[in-house]
């Protein structure tokens, strides 16, 4: 054993004796005190005495002594009741400390010298809010939880306040969230009628939720999670070891859906691309897919070579030729719809089957193209957005919230699907969102949390499940099990052998890693009935083309 060790374990000797001597010398230590408080105080009596008077006193004192002397059980009752006095005056006498401040009644009081400013009128004659009042005249009722944070409060504010300009109440919200506490998020709810406004604090979001199936109608996809208060529905989700139910948001794609397409902004390392990951499993269940990465990061490589997806692209020309093919193809769909409705028949199978275009990072992929002088990706999306209901094409674009500018006005005017994901500036909120956010963020916001709005809708909180790149080596591996369960196998979809070769046209269909869908005698015949009645030829299925 070392001398530090050695002088170590002896200081903690010492210690322990040394608290255990306190322990059992602590009452002789107390009588001790009494007896020097009695003796000083007797010092100090016989030193104030005046001389004459002595001497009858120390008689008298000899005589009291005698007498207790001389009773039955005399020196031990004076004894005792020596002792007892001398503990009695020896006790610890420190002060008690005082009561501390009730942290409730400081917290709403410089809320509500915070607020003052904002809700006062220097013409008012009995303002609501003033300097030095009482915030009992303001606030109708609050509530903390037992670490003393505040949970809920209601106040009540002047009439002549400007509550319908989204600037003024991003003001108190502001104000609000600084004094309440800013690792939470709080919701308003502001009532313009009777002037009061209701502050709530949410609770967090499960962040366990991996990718998975879920259970969910015919065109109906998850974009995340959210509160209870925010939707009716339910639907059960492995959480962790077990299952639980968790309230969905769901949005609806296809004809009859009321937002088609979808724009999903985010700041860096929040999750866009692995909401687009997460939405790109759903989709093959009953889909095909394109997938545009404009980063050219990879992050979408686990999809290349699955029945499936027709193409991952990350090069300007491949985008290109992707989006000219998905014109093209909106063009053919809408044709044999039209065709199917004037003949009466069913339109044939493949213009029905869901077909999704994911584009991750577009931006980009315009500034290149401009750069170069080539058409921008963004310009060929338009006929996409705009006949995508009917021809059964969804577009998803996912970009950086600072590139919200560059997104041309077709996009976000036709993806009125919302989806933000990260830190939300509430002064972006409205060009982000397309409404005024009644939530303040949070100071610290994990990944994949942000807010979703769908139409006209008010937004609500959303979590994405976590679907990362199961190609990344970081990725922890049960999330890299769930990615890889849900990717469609080659042995689990029916599939067509890759006889004809892709003849290079002036418009080719985007490359294909992996073997194309088979078609089906079904599909065969209603090409061969729609040659039939055109005398044309018709599209056929999209073949496989092998990349080298």
């Amino acid at each position: 054993m070392t001398l530090i060790q050695h002088l170590s374990r002896g200081r903690d000797l010492a210690r322990t004796a040394g608290d255990h001597a306190a322990d059992m010398f602590g009452p002789l230590l107390t009588i001790g005190r009494g007896l020097r408080a009695h003796g000083r105080w007797a010092v100090k009596w016989w030193g104030g005495l005046p001389k004459d008077r002595r001497g009858p006193v120390l008689l008298l004192a000899v005589a009291v002594v005698a007498a207790v002397a001389l009773l039955p059980y005399g020196p031990l009752l004076a004894l005792l009741t020596l002792m007892g006095s001398a503990a009695w005056a020896g006790r610890d006498r420190a002060p008690a400390p005082e009561p501390a401040p009730d942290t409730s009644q400081l917290k709403l009081g410089a809320i509500y010298t915070a607020l003052t400013p904002y809700l006062v009128h220097e013409s008012d004659p009995s303002p609501l809010y003033s300097h030095g009042g009482d915030f009992k005249d303001a606030f109708g009722s609050w509530e903390f939880d037992p670490e003393g944070r505040l949970t809920s409060l209601e106040l009540r504010y002047p009439a002549y306040f400007t509550d319908t300009e989204p600037h003024a109440r991003a003001r108190i919200e502001h104000v609000i969230h600084s004094k309440a506490g800013r690792s939470r998020e709080y919701r308003f709810t502001w009532d313009e009628e009777t002037n009061h406004l209701q502050v709530s604090v949410l609770s967090p979001l499960p962040t366990d939720i991996l990718a998975q199936p879920y259970v969910t109608a015919q065109g109906e996809v998850v974009l995340g999670f959210t509160d209870t208060t925010s939707t009716n529905r339910m639907i059960p989700v492995r959480q962790g070891a077990g299952t639980t139910h968790q309230p969905p948001v769901l949005w609806r794609t296809g004809p009859r859906a009321g937002e088609p397409h979808l724009l999903a902004l985010g700041t860096h390392g929040q999750g866009t691309s692995t909401l687009l990951r997460s939405l790109a499993l759903q989709a093959l269940a009953h889909g095909d897919i394109v997938v545009i990465d404009g980063a050219g990061t990879g992050e979408h490589a686990c999809l290349v070579g699955r029945p499936g997806v027709h193409t991952v692209e990350t090069s300007l020309h491949g985008a290109l030729a992707a989006l000219e093919w998905a014109v093209n193809e909106t063009h053919r769909r809408l044709d044999a719809h039209n065709l199917a409705k004037r003949s009466g028949i069913t339109p044939p199978a493949d213009t029905v089957r869901p077909l999704w275009l994911l584009l991750d990072h577009p931006a980009e992929l315009s500034e290149l193209a401009q750069a170069e002088g080539r058409t921008d990706p963004q310009d060929l999306l338009e006929v996409p957005l705009r006949h995508g209901r009917t021809a059964h094409i969804t577009v998803v674009v996912a970009d950086h919230l600072d590139a919200l500018p560059r997104i041309k006005p077709t996009v976000r005017s036709a993806a009125r699907a919302r989806v933000v994901l990260g830190p939300l500036d509430p002064d972006l909120a409205p060009d982000a969102l397309g409404a005024p956010l009644d939530i303040t963020p949070s100071s610290h916001t994990p990944p994949g949390r942000g807010y979703a709005r769908l139409g006209i809708h008010p937004p609500v909180r959303i979590q994405v499940p976590a679907a990362p790149d199961p190609l990344d080596e970081e990725t922890p591996a049960d999330q890299r099990d769930a990615v890889i369960a849900l990717l469609p196998h080659t042995d689990s979809r029916t599939e067509a052998p890759a006889s004809a070769a892709l003849s290079l046209d002036k418009n080719p269909p985007p490359a294909r890693s992996g073997p194309a869908p088979d078609p089906g005698p079904d599909r065969a015949e209603q090409q061969e009935r729609a040659e039939e009645r055109t005398g044309e030829i018709a599209t056929p299925v999209i073949p496989a083309l092998q990349l080298p």
